[in-house]
């Protein structure tokens, strides 16, 4: 059994903002193109995005929550 550390607070990178800034505003980001971006996988195990069956990622409340307070 793999057992998975999360830290009591969440800090986006710079670059993981970005990811949730383009996904708010439409862009299609699929797992092949995430891979090649290197995607966070953080962004998915905080649940600030989500995966459909056909690997296209979307932003959750969650992440929109995240940006909202960012920018604030």
């Amino acid at each position: 059994m793999t057992n998975s550390y999360h830290a009591a607070h969440f800090d986006p990178t710079v670059d993981e903002i970005d990811v949730l800034k383009r996904l708010e505003m439409g862009e299609v980001i699929t797992q092949d193109g995430a891979l090649k971006e290197h995607l966070s996988g953080r962004l998915l195990q905080w649940g600030l995005i989500s995966k459909n069956a056909g690997g296209v990622m979307a932003i959750t409340p969650l992440g929109r929550q995240l940006i909202r307070r960012q920018n604030n």
